[in-house]
């Protein structure tokens, strides 16, 4: 043994070279790139900390806490946003003195259904006219409370779904005998109908999740310090979403000109995107996780590795997945209904709402937003078809950087040829 080993050692010693790849070519198995991960948020910070001291320096403090409210707020007396969001509350009620109908027998399924329809359709349409006919909701007060309604339409929807399987599964269960062990295992667990309570009800409102259970999974308790950590994050990035506003002069313009507005407006549009997109997705939702105690914390998965643009719009944001996959593009395969058919089902609902989401507020409607997002379906055909790899991975992120400021810059058009372009001073500003 000890002469193997001062052969190893000399082996070693004569030959320092093996077969293998350099770390950053595709065809090594390296994968770990943190460090440059930490690079690219240094360089990003130290980047912008020179354009704000430039920016201090030469124009002074800009930020006003007054345009801040005004945002939200026309008039400090009047909150007719907030009062619209109290209101959603009758919905949640109507919801729940259903359901406790339905678990009594009181009212049959059919009636139930269309209670459920009148319901959720009225939340949909409510809050639409409302902020149509009050011209006291600004913009983002409009499209906040609308992202609120939209949710709890989702979140009843899926409440009525669960309920309804609840029902289904205890009637089949009350026609054959139950085994003692599964009724044992499930005593420290809620079981329909005592799922139908206040506080089941509102923890589930307020849940980071569009999906309804009867028992979440839970964690053990709450850590302070992680709390803290996404509460900085918070104020910081919405304070960056404040800070990073693209400025251009909106005039009569050739193509040339308005390729050129596209590409200044391309990269900070998709700046204000990736801070949306950790604030609201990373930060918000693991904080509200945290305050609940919600174990399930997949809120997204690796989206920036998309080689496709279905791979995309799969993982950017999954508790919308989880709901179109469970209760819309699932049953209408069960119903007999082909994979394109639903697919292209599930991005016309997609559509839909993200038109709902942009033009009510703005009080006009063009349909870029849902044009851009049916627009998805050949696109990501294409993607799929003739690019493959880091060239798929490419054309998404292009997709991301190009397409987001094309449908804003003809909003930001259509806006202010309909609501700005008779204002002196809105003139006089831009």
């Amino acid at each position: 043994q000890f002469v193997k080993r001062v052969q190893q050692s000399n082996m070693l010693l004569l030959n320092c070279h093996k077969l293998q790849e350099s770390m950053l070519s595709s065809a090594s198995s390296f994968r770990n790139y943190r460090g440059v991960l930490n690079w690219c948020v240094v360089m990003l910070v130290l980047s912008n900390a020179r354009l704000f001291l430039e920016n201090l320096l030469r124009y002074g403090i800009l930020v006003d806490p007054i345009q801040v409210v005004s945002l939200f707020l026309k008039d400090p007396y009047s909150w007719p946003a907030a009062c619209l969001v109290i209101v959603s509350n009758v919905f949640i009620f109507v919801a729940l003195y259903t359901e406790r109908k339905l678990a009594m027998g009181s009212i049959s399924e059919k009636v139930g259904l269309l209670i459920y329809i009148f319901n959720l359709t009225v939340i949909l349409c409510f809050p639409m006219v409302v902020v149509l006919k009050l011209p006291s909701i600004t913009p983002v007060g409009g499209a906040f409370t609308l992202g609120v309604y939209t949710i709890l339409f989702l979140k009843l929807y899926s409440y009525k779904d669960v309920n309804r399987w609840c029902r289904v599964r205890t009637q089949v269960k009350a026609r054959s005998p139950s085994s003692p062990s599964a009724s044992s295992c499930m005593q420290s667990h809620v079981s329909y109908p005592g799922n139908l309570s206040l506080r089941d009800m509102y923890y589930f409102v307020f849940a980071p999740t569009l999906c309804y259970e009867l028992n979440f999974p839970r964690s053990e308790s709450i850590r302070m310090g992680f709390l803290l950590r996404r509460l900085f994050e918070m104020v910081g990035n919405c304070t960056l979403l404040y800070s990073v506003k693209p400025v251009f002069i909106l005039q009569e313009m050739d193509y040339s000109r308005m390729t050129e507005r596209l590409l200044r407006l391309a990269v900070p549009n998709h700046l204000i995107w990736l801070i949306f997109f950790y604030c609201f997705f990373h930060s918000s939702m693991n904080f509200v996780a945290e305050l609940l105690r919600f174990g399930d914390r997949e809120f997204y998965r690796d989206w920036w590795n998309s080689e496709t643009i279905t791979y995309f719009w799969q993982n950017w944001n999954i508790p919308v997945h989880k709901w179109c996959l469970r209760h819309f593009y699932k049953p209408l395969l069960r119903r007999g209904a082909g994979k394109l058919l639903s697919q292209s089902a599930v991005f016309f609902a997609s559509a839909f709402f993200h038109e709902y989401l942009v033009s009510v507020p703005l009080r006009m409607f063009r349909l870029w937003a849902f044009m851009g997002m049916m627009a998805q379906l050949p696109l990501a055909w294409f993607v799929a078809k003739f690019l493959r790899g880091n060239y798929g991975n490419a054309a998404v992120w292009l997709s991301l950087i190009i397409g987001q400021p094309i449908a804003v810059l003809m909003y930001v058009h259509d806006y202010y040829v309909t609501h700005c372009q008779d204002d002196p001073t809105i003139t006089e500003a831009l």
